[in-house]
């Protein structure tokens, strides 16, 4: 890998106009690896000019359908052969277990890029039943100049989430990495170079928020602001973009209900639960932070849950043996244990964790964390953390759990645990999110939608309903009667 990586504007690697420069860190050492080259504003400018350009060009837009597909089916395949290598990027990068990035994150990727290659040829309008006398039909057009802003914990992922329906609807995209890892979505350019995307048609620039960020969101020629991050960040991308009244979707932040019924399969559900929270260190959007556990099993589930959360391997993230690895920053830990602070002051129990782990490495470490005893009005239980801390709450009825599980700003996610099928659809109809898991959490799927209600966002991504979000409908009405049109009768 070169230790200095520069943007990717118009299908050429340039240095930023000002010539600043971003340390790329190593949260498993704290220490920087590499360098990237900052965008500023200016070079938002040139990257969007160059998506512009390559748009009204053609070479994309215009390209058959089923050629799209096969140039994104390319580039899938070209992920294939450097599977293995984007993993070790990415989780030098952030931190994520080699594990979750060769197994999770970056198959994950390459599956929404082939579902939506084999889509590019099947996006279309419709044939409306009009009278007679006419000939009404829609079509279903790209929007143009896409800009893509990511968060840190799956850059890769997050990024083809938005890359792969604008390129199959056949627009072009401007992407800023987050500044934490901005060094995968620079090799994934690279890549979509190789397989033959035409220049201009995908840019990256990284940079930080308040200059990049919101230069691409404020642009006047970016016609549509895909954003994945904080609910903070979110209002703000959403304020920028208003100034030129450009359609924005957000997939923001959650504090996600997890139900365990006294039904359940008790050791299916531990496992479970462990996942829906410390996978990703909890630095995922979706994690199960909030554990609701029904007072019958209280005691039982636990102990177990209790047992395993003590016996997580934590470490070098690119050691195999690894399950969880360190939190993105040194920032990042310090919030952790400000939250951690909040729980005993409030009087949560905390009964497993909350402190950091020092490893002979260094880096930005956090124990799993179990607090139990919390009432759903703490501060643990309605602030998202992004850290593998979760607050476990009893709950007596199917009533109490839903209304202490909706009782949240968020709804992104929420799932259950039980083996009575008429509650887990009678629940899944009541909770407040835009996922409901049964028996399963934080799992994805290529043809299902992803998104939130309330302030976890708006729009979804994923399936068929992503498609929506990079084109626009427009209207054609062709007359066919004989007379004409002469409403005034002249």
């Amino acid at each position: 890998m070169p230790q200095h990586h520069k943007l990717f504007i118009g299908g050429k690697w340039e240095n930023s106009v000002s010539g600043e420069v971003m340390e790329s860190i190593n949260p498993a050492t704290g220490d920087g690896y590499l360098t990237v080259s900052k965008a500023g504003a200016e070079d938002v400018n040139k990257a969007v000019s160059a998506a512009r350009d390559a748009f009204e060009a053609g070479a994309w837009a215009d390209m058959a359908p089923g050629d799209r597909g096969r140039l994104l089916n390319k580039v899938a395949q070209k992920l294939w052969e450097n599977a293995e290598y984007l993993a070790e990027v990415e989780s030098r990068d952030n931190g994520l277990p080699i594990n979750d990035t060769t197994m999770i994150a970056i198959p994950a990727a390459i599956d929404v890029l082939e579902f939506y290659a084999g889509l590019a040829n099947k996006i279309q309008g419709d044939t409306l039943s009009s009278p007679n006398d006419r000939f009404n039909y829609t079509l279903k057009e790209p929007l143009g100049v896409i800009g893509a802003v990511v968060p840190w914990n799956f850059p890769i992922m997050l990024a083809v989430w938005k890359i792969a329906p604008a390129l199959a609807a056949g627009n072009t995209v401007v992407v800023k990495p987050p500044e934490e890892t901005p060094v995968s979505l620079l090799e994934l350019a690279r890549l979509f170079q190789e397989a033959g995307v035409p220049d201009g048609v995908l840019n990256v620039v990284p940079g930080d928020g308040p200059d990049a960020g919101n230069a691409l969101s404020s642009h006047p020629d970016v016609d549509k602001i895909a954003f994945t991050g904080s609910t903070n960040t979110g209002r703000m991308i959403m304020q920028a973009a208003s100034q030129n009244l450009k359609p924005v979707s957000l997939e923001l932040g959650g504090k996600s209900p997890n139900i365990v019924f006294e039904d359940a399969e008790i050791e299916q559900a531990v496992n479970g639960s462990m996942f829906g929270i410390y996978f990703g260190q909890g630095q995922v959007c979706a994690s199960g932070s909030r554990l609701f556990v029904q007072d019958s099993i209280y005691e039982e589930f636990m102990e177990k849950f209790r047992e395993k959360a003590q016996k997580i391997q934590t470490g070098d993230p690119l050691d195999s043996s690894t399950q969880m690895g360190p939190q993105i920053s040194q920032a990042q830990l310090e919030r952790i244990e400000s939250y951690v602070a909040s729980g005993v002051k409030q009087g949560a129990t905390l009964t497993v964790g909350g402190e950091r782990q020092t490893t002979a490495g260094g880096g930005y470490y956090f124990t799993p964390t179990i607090f139990e005893n919390v009432t759903n009005d703490m501060t643990i239980a309605q602030e998202e953390i992004f850290g593998p801390v979760i607050s476990v709450i009893r709950f007596k009825d199917e009533e109490d759990a839903v209304k202490k599980a909706n009782d949240t700003i968020y709804g992104l996610a929420s799932g259950m645990w039980t083996t009575n099928v008429k509650r887990a659809h009678r629940m899944a109809q009541k909770l407040k999110a835009g996922t409901v898991y049964v028996n399963t959490f934080s799992m994805l799927d290529s043809a299902a939608p992803f998104g939130g209600t309330k302030q976890s966002g708006f729009g979804r991504e994923l399936g068929m309903q992503a498609i929506d979000m990079y084109t626009e409908t427009k209207h054609v009405w062709v007359d066919l009667s004989d007379n004409g049109l002469n409403w005034y009768g002249l």
